[in-house]
């Protein structure tokens, strides 16, 4: 290389700095983005990761149907405010998030408007604070990387579900932020009807006890994570439905529901693929097969019974079915 070659690099490379740090100079403006909210898991236990490790991991069922929708304002002042005030979460998301732009000591309001319930499994407080993550990333012009704003949002709450992975199927360590295991695809094609118990009662996550799995039930999360990831694979709904059944069967024993048999006795006369649970929450669902015959129709029967049995917020949603439509 010549001198004027090597001159002209340079002056290349300190260009390519100032573009960038003036990129991170520019002023921040109002950003909004949104979250979804999910229906629980379809697994959740312990799983060996790459390094000999057993974390505490779940594989998130979508719900795209419900969201949290959140508007950054920045101001010169420093600190974070919320409408509601008290979503300190969202707040503390807020802070991590500028701190990771480089925006340190960067105030603003966040402005949260969610419809999600709060205390029932559908993952109101992870959907709040990845919908911040992502507007004040917007409001700096940026966006961020999924494995990044899943490990803000972990920082955040302590504990989040995978909602920043959207509708990828992965094996999630959800309280350190990052995915155990990905599956390589997209979930089969699936209806879901869900509801709760009509006297259940918001669950305090933050002080709840940790379940403690015993040797027999470890062994069964690994071939669990097997069988998921087969199901995956092979589009397989009715053997995802029977992961979710063996893993809601296990979550029973450490966190009861009163409704517990009556669902499966439903699920089971209904023919369905298996039932799922928020397993730190009080949702319970139906998984069907959506492209089985009459699924839809089917669907919609498990709901009007649910419904008649006395079970809450009875819906149906479906998970990458094509062209199929729940009403």
């Amino acid at each position: 290389m010549s001198k004027l070659d090597k001159g002209k690099g340079k002056s290349i490379f300190g260009k390519i700095i100032a573009d960038a740090e003036g990129k991170r100079r520019r002023p921040l403006s109002v950003g909004t983005a949104r979250a979804s909210a999910h229906h629980g898991e379809l697994l959740q236990g312990v799983f060996e990761d790459g390094e000999g490790r057993l974390p505490r991991g779940l594989v998130t069922l979508p719900l795209p149907s419900q969201e949290s929708t959140v508007t950054f304002w920045p101001r010169k002042e420093g600190g974070i405010r919320t409408r509601p005030e008290s979503r300190t979460k969202a707040a503390r998301a807020a802070e991590l998030t500028l701190g990771h732009l480089g925006l340190g000591g960067q105030g603003g309001d966040l402005t949260i408007e969610s419809a999600i319930l709060i205390g029932h499994g559908y993952g109101s407080s992870t959907a709040d604070v990845t919908a911040t993550i992502r507007a004040v990333a917007a409001s700096a012009g940026t966006t961020l990387r999924q494995s990044t704003v899943a490990r803000l949002a972990v920082a955040a709450e302590g504990a989040s579900d995978a909602i920043a992975y959207q509708d990828q199927a992965i094996l999630f360590a959800h309280r350190e932020g990052r995915p155990i295991e990905h599956f390589g695809g997209e979930f089969p094609p699936l209806f879901v009807v869900g509801f709760r118990g009509a006297a259940d009662q918001p669950v305090d996550t933050l002080g709840m006890r940790r379940a403690r799995y015993d040797s027999e039930e470890i062994e069964t999360f690994r071939a669990l994570r097997g069988l998921a990831h087969r199901s995956v694979r092979l589009q397989d709904p009715m053997l995802l439905g029977r992961v979710a059944t063996v893993s809601a069967c296990i979550s029973q024993r450490h966190l009861p529901r009163a409704h517990f048999d009556t669902v499966l006795a439903l699920s089971q006369w209904f023919g369905a693929c298996g039932v799922q649970v928020a397993h730190s929450g009080t949702l319970i669902g139906i998984l069907l097969d959506a492209n089985a015959p009459k699924a839809a129709l089917r669907a919609g029967e498990i709901a009007k019974t649910a419904t008649d049995t006395g079970f809450a917020d009875v819906q149906m949603f479906s998970l990458n079915a094509e062209g199929a439509v729940l009403q």
